[in-house]
């Protein structure tokens, strides 16, 4: 596990552990949530970071390339969530949000190994976090390769009691002017400025014309902190300029039928990045008929998902 100098910075109390190759330069912080630092490849000859870089000094979990979301994804209302009879109420987590968000996994501190060269593995045994009732076990583990990244995040539910559970994946991709994101969908989630959806769209009118990523959403544009239905877990992000496309295939441990899975677009009027996050389910899926995409988990059931990067250099454009 070494350093990398041309990469972020590594904080004395949160080290960075590095992956690398000829072609890349992958970093993870097992101490922040299992995040990532940073991830970089070689194209055009010179160092592009396809992820936004974290400073190596901010322990805002915000501020890192990327992080997993577990034992759900995104925002969960009204106080906590049922199964059958019982209540379980949950606690806000996050200065500002008026909802709980993301889990719990992103705040806590993971076990590190590194079975291979090429590999890093990164578990966490998590019991009643802030008074969460999870209690489970969850496995990262991340691949490095010659043409990109395996990502495996696998969760298994220990509590006695079954338990709704979701993922997702939070990374922060580094945009330029001419950055777009491809992938197929088939409806969005309007919401509010919670944002809980309030409303599920199949069609994109011209004022959401910037907003339809099978046709290209720009990495730039109006605002959009949305969730996306009916997607076939194929993506990919073109950086022109650079020369570079990211292509992304997302499988799960629980299979769907095609078509219809999950995503989510956080896309900020300012600033360096913009995120494209793989879920397994709606924001406050908790709260909508039939909970869609969470799976309710026995004592010793489990559930992930299986993410594979692939880098493309293409020709650059001027």
């Amino acid at each position: 596990m070494a350093t990398s100098p041309d990469s972020a910075q590594s904080c004395l109390s949160h080290p960075i552990v590095w992956l690398s190759n000829a072609q890349q330069r992958l970093g993870l912080v097992p101490t922040l949530g299992a995040g990532m630092a940073a991830w970089r490849c070689y194209v055009g000859g010179q160092w592009v970071d396809l992820l936004r870089r974290w400073d190596g000094q901010t322990t805002d979990m915000y501020t890192l390339a990327s992080f997993a979301m577990l034992p759900w994804s995104n925002r969960i209302s009204q106080g906590g969530f049922d199964v059958g009879p019982q209540h379980y109420p949950m606690q806000c987590n996050r200065v500002g949000e008026p909802y709980p968000i993301h889990g719990d996994g992103w705040l806590q501190a993971w076990q590190c190994e590194q079975p291979e060269p090429h590999v890093v593995e990164m578990r966490l045994h998590s019991r009643g976090f802030q008074g969460n009732p999870y209690h489970y076990e969850a496995l990262q583990r991340f691949v490095l390769h010659e043409e990109g990244l395996e990502q495996v995040l696998h969760v298994t539910h220990l509590g006695a009691q079954p338990l709704p559970y979701g993922l997702g994946q939070h990374p922060w991709f580094a945009r330029d002017p001419d950055t777009v994101l491809h992938t197929p969908v088939q409806g969005v989630w309007l919401s509010g400025a919670d944002p809980i959806p309030t409303a599920h769209r199949t069609d994109f009118p011209p004022e959401l014309s910037d907003w339809n990523p099978t046709q290209g959403m720009p990495a730039y544009g109006t605002f959009i902190d949305n969730g996306f239905t009916g997607w076939n877990g194929v993506a990919h992000i073109d950086w022109p300029s650079k020369g570079l496309r990211l292509h992304l295939r997302h499988t799960e441990t629980a299979q769907r039928p095609q078509a219809d899975g999950y995503c989510l677009v956080y896309r900020p009027s300012t600033g360096p990045a913009f995120c494209f996050e793989p879920i397994t389910h709606p924001i406050d899926a908790f709260h909508m008929p039939g909970q869609p995409g969470l799976a309710l988990l026995q004592q010793g059931q489990s559930v992930g998902m299986h993410l594979h990067w692939r880098i493309e250099r293409r020709a650059q454009e001027c």
